[in-house]
């Protein structure tokens, strides 16, 4: 009984590692896909999505409805990359919540972002991402967009 109690341990133990590890690395590419999105850097950028990635922001329309809205990655990469050079854009992550087992990653994070260090508007990302057996790729974000009230 004594032996099976110890291999529970163990195994649980390793389970916890494990989970660290990957919400650590999951959280590294979304660090790391803030970093080029902040420079500029959309080569940096797209070390950490996959090709196919989905893109999609949640919105609220005149008459006050929500919809989503489908984006494209190569006119988002473009428009970061062609942005005026005396425009900063810092969208900064308030908290990371992230979920992972060995393959496949969830983490909400929710958001404060601002041009030039004037507000602009807040909201919630939500990343999905898949470990190709060598690194993490975002193979969606979908984010909601407000002017206030995110807190």
């Amino acid at each position: 009984m004594h032996k099976i109690l110890i291999l529970v341990i163990i195994m649980l133990s390793y389970n916890v590692f494990s989970q660290k590890k990957e919400e650590k690395e999951v959280k590294q590419t979304i660090l790391n896909f803030f970093e080029g999105f902040h420079t500029g850097d959309t080569v940096k950028i797209k070390t950490t999505i996959d090709r196919n990635i989905a893109v999609r922001t949640i919105i609220k329309t005149k008459e006050g409805k929500l919809k989503t809205v489908k984006s494209d990655i190569k006119k988002i990469l473009t428009a970061i990359k062609n942005r005026p050079e005396d425009q900063k854009w810092d969208e900064r992550l308030l908290a990371f919540r992230i979920e992972a087992d060995s393959v496949i990653a969830n983490a909400w994070t929710p958001y404060e972002f601002y041009i030039n260090d004037t507000f602009s508007h807040c909201g919630v990302n939500i990343f999905q991402l898949f470990n190709d057996g060598n690194t993490w790729k975002i193979i969606a974000i979908a984010d909601t967009r407000f002017k206030k009230g995110c807190k």
